[in-house]
């Protein structure tokens, strides 16, 4: 959490002051039923706040195979507690209508897929969802680790007040929960 190249492109994207704020195996087995339309919250009224996940897919994925569904530009809606089962319950139900604000062009669903050693990064208010595994398909090895500005509570931090007490070279200035 502390290396050097992560902590300068975590502090690009969300200014010199950050925190840590959790990280987790998001490697899904053969057979895995992927994720619907989903954000997180994070300081949801409060824009000058960010959060930030990266993603490291260590082989990589398939459009049809664990691949990532995202939205680009549903991040500037800062709506934290997206929840859709299907294409058809998100289109209905969120995305229809809706614009990119910067470019004014409507938002789209885009599935991607990456080569091994793929790093993504992702606002955590971003729309985003996974497709399913077949089950001959190999695990999808994965690890998020996210980052945020300080200044609000967040639900995702599972840090234990153990892991805060802990030395971890170049993180003094990460652990502080505001």
């Amino acid at each position: 959490i502390g290396h050097p190249q992560m902590l300068d492109l975590a502090r690009r994207a969300l200014g010199p002051i950050i925190r840590f704020d959790h990280c987790v195996n998001l490697s899904r087995p053969a057979g895995n039923h992927g994720a619907g339309w989903h954000s997180h919250p994070y300081a949801d009224d409060r824009p000058e706040l960010d959060h930030l996940r990266i993603f490291f897919y260590i082989n990589g994925f398939a459009a049809d195979d664990g691949g990532l569904r995202v939205v680009p530009g549903s991040h500037w809606y800062r709506e934290g507690a997206l929840s859709y089962a299907t294409d058809a319950e998100f289109q209905a139900g969120w995305l229809e209508g809706r614009r990119h604000p910067v470019t004014g062009q409507p938002l789209t669903m885009l599935t991607l897929d990456a080569p091994a050693g793929t790093v993504a990064l992702m606002w955590t208010h971003a729309a985003h969802a996974v497709t399913p595994k077949p089950t001959d398909s190999v695990m999808r090895w994965a690890i998020v680790y996210a980052y945020r500005s300080p200044g609000a509570p967040s639900s995702s931090r599972f840090i234990t007040e153990a892991f805060e007490r802990t030395a971890v070279a170049g993180t003094e200035d990460l652990l502080s929960p505001d």
